[in-house]
């Protein structure tokens, strides 16, 4: 009982304290930072390298990195960041490899509308729809593009963070993400 209301109290400390805790090897508290970040850094991971057992693998690698490197981390509110930064270049790394062999895997998704579903139903259908329609075509586009869209788009990056993780100059992200949206425009009008 001791240990459950150990646990519970660390789910009340903000990440500063948390990560205070780490610092000290205390497992409890690692156990509650993995809990706290592991999906969003699972998706971030999925939407690099497009692969579920690879994306798992960068993650938990990305973990122990992370723990094993806290001494590196100056202020302890920039965790989340600098673990997703983590994420982001492991993904970008696994995801250059795959592209020396890579291997196309087709996934066909069918969507049905009855007309039994009430209409609040349909559209929310509808809008999955679409957004699973964008992230398959984002998908579907040259690798350079995909990453420097979903870095931006949906990782929130801003040009001098994706020139930092892409190793590109400026000016060569924003051509880069400018022909990147272009791209997913043409493939969407088509779908």
């Amino acid at each position: 009982m001791k240990s459950k209301l150990f646990f519970l109290s660390l789910t009340k400390l903000n990440t500063e304290e948390l990560i205070a805790k780490c610092r000290k090897q205390d497992q409890n508290a690692q156990l509650e930072t993995y809990n706290r970040y592991y999906k969003a850094m699972y998706n971030t991971a999925f939407r690099i390298i497009k692969n579920t057992a690879e994306a798992e693998d960068v993650m938990q690698e990305a973990f122990l990195t992370a723990f094993t490197k806290l001494s590196m981390l100056e202020d302890d509110k920039m965790f989340g960041a600098w673990l997703k930064k983590i994420v982001v270049n492991s993904s970008l790394t696994v995801s250059r490899k795959k592209s020396t062999n890579r291997e196309v895997t087709l996934e066909t998704i069918e969507y049905t509308l009855t007309e039994d579903n009430s209409v609040g139903v349909i559209e929310e259908e509808l809008t999955s729809i679409k957004a699973n329609t964008i992230v398959s075509t984002l998908n579907e586009l040259k690798d350079s593009y995909s990453t420097a869209l979903s870095l931006y788009l949906i990782e929130g990056y801003d040009y001098e963070e994706i020139c930092q993780i892409m190793n590109i100059s400026y000016s060569n992200c924003r051509t880069l993400v400018s022909r990147a949206k272009e791209s997913l425009r043409q493939k969407l009008q088509f779908v």
